[in-house]
């Protein structure tokens, strides 16, 4: 169930409007693509996963095949895409509650403020606690999303109009066809869609608090695929049959578009339940990861001391606190700058998710290479085409990352002009630790 969660998002929820404005019905063209290249960076971390066990997941791995310094990179990267992912999550529940009269009078940053307490509460109290709230979550994201599609085939089948539009394959002829502007737009869309997968890779980090991860790992990476193909490409075949691609907008989820087409009464109300669900379970698991990501590397000192402390009930409380403790800047950003506070920290989170998929792949490059060797063995469960579909996969991402420079309409030049601090800033961060991690007895 976490797998699920990971799989379904506010990506499909609020981002499929815009994306669909932008690109028209080619957009399930794009989650399938970019559906393709998740799958393999899943395939080759539950590899890594059957391979060792480890709920440091790739931050272990890149410590085992690229080295510390390898595992430093990895680990902060990772750590920026969730923190920063959580400052986008609370302004995303702030936003959401606003939706009802009753808070409206509430200021943004109080709401954002409240919101990370709860799930900070949760965190920290147990895994167990943890994993139910996780389930519940995912639980209430595939009900939604199977009850839409089993209204959408029902209004296929009735010829039921939505907002006075007859549905069926016709929308689509009638409207331009699967690329009606292009298909330029539809790639150049690819950067948002990919987004919308992250998180994922959370399948590797629970993986390692599983009682039996060589059983349960296959079959949840396994099953991520169908997911994708249903909830993601099938939601937006759908979305196209129902209305035309041009009803849809990023100003309102596109379920929430056509449901009110349909006159379903509380329509809106519902969607933004589901949607504030899909943003709590969100920081609910950054929060879950970083922990874990944290704890791995304080044992091998490249990260404060502190996160590698655990709690009585096997929390490591140090790194969930100081990513808490980070996602705070995203409280006083939703009271400086409510307007702006959700745009800015969502361009930082992007080039995290994609440092975080590269080097997964990297790192299952490398055990591949050494299993050639004779060095490893690998398992039964593995990434298929092996070296080739790693080159591949390398070879989109990074694609992904000049297709941005190339969205003059958005904000894209700006998040990948954001790499040189990065970079900067990881240099600057090695340098005052590397004399701790090469000194074993100076390790926690």
């Amino acid at each position: 169930m976490i797998a699920i969660g990971g799989a379904i998002g506010t990506g499909l929820f609020l981002g499929a409007g815009g994306n669909l404005a932008k690109a028209g019905p080619g957009l399930a063209v794009a989650y399938a693509v970019c559906g393709v290249f998740a799958f393999f960076v899943v395939r080759a971390l539950g590899e890594l996963v059957v391979h060792r066990p480890s709920s440091g997941a790739f931050v272990s791995y890149a410590r085992e095949f690229l080295g510390e310094k390898g595992a430093y990179v990895a680990g902060w990267m990772y750590f920026l895409n969730w923190a920063t992912s959580g400052m986008a999550d609370i302004t995303a529940i702030a936003l959401y509650v606003h939706y009802w009269s009753m808070f409206t009078s509430v200021p943004q940053w109080v709401l954002a403020l409240i919101a990370l307490a709860i799930v900070l509460s949760v965190n920290l109290i147990s895994v167990r606690l943890f994993g139910e709230m996780e389930f519940w979550f995912a639980i209430v994201k595939v009900v939604a999303i199977v009850a839409f599609l089993l209204i959408g085939v029902w209004v296929l089948a009735t010829r039921h109009p939505v907002d006075g539009q007859v549905p069926g394959l016709h929308l689509l002829s009638d409207n331009g066809g699967l690329f009606p502007l292009g298909v330029l737009p539809v790639v150049l869309v690819a950067q948002t869609v990919i987004f919308a997968y992250a998180s994922i890779e959370m399948v590797g980090v629970t993986a390692g608090e599983t009682a039996k991860p060589q059983e349960v790992v296959p079959k949840a990476v396994n099953s991520i695929m169908w997911r994708i193909a249903v909830f993601y490409v099938g939601s937006v075949f759908m979305l196209v049959l129902l209305l035309p691609w041009t009803a849809y907008s990023g100003s309102q989820s596109p379920f929430v578009t056509v449901l009110s087409g349909l006159g379903v009464p509380a329509a809106g109300g519902l969607m933004n339940m589901v949607v504030l669900t899909a943003a709590m379970s969100s920081l609910n698991s950054g929060l879950y990861t970083t922990g874990r990501i944290l704890r791995s590397m304080a044992m091998a000192g490249s990260a404060p001391g502190f996160t590698s402390r655990m709690s009585r009930s096997n929390v490591p409380y140090g790194g969930v606190l100081l990513t808490s403790a980070v996602i705070l800047c995203g409280v006083a950003l939703n009271a400086w700058l409510p307007d702006k506070a959700f745009g800015i920290v969502t361009n930082i989170a992007a080039l995290g998710i994609i440092a975080t998929w590269c080097m997964i792949m990297i790192c299952h490059l490398a055990f591949v290479r050494r299993a050639n060797l004779g060095l490893a063995e690998r398992p039964a469960f593995r990434l298929w085409a092996a070296p080739w579909v790693n080159f591949l996969t390398l070879a989109f991402l990074l694609g992904v990352i000049v297709m941005m420079w190339f969205d003059t309409d958005g904000p894209g030049r700006e998040t990948v002009l954001l790499i040189l601090p990065i970079a900067a800033a990881l240099a600057f961060g090695w340098y005052r630790v590397r004399s701790r991690v090469r000194d074993p007895l100076q390790r926690l």
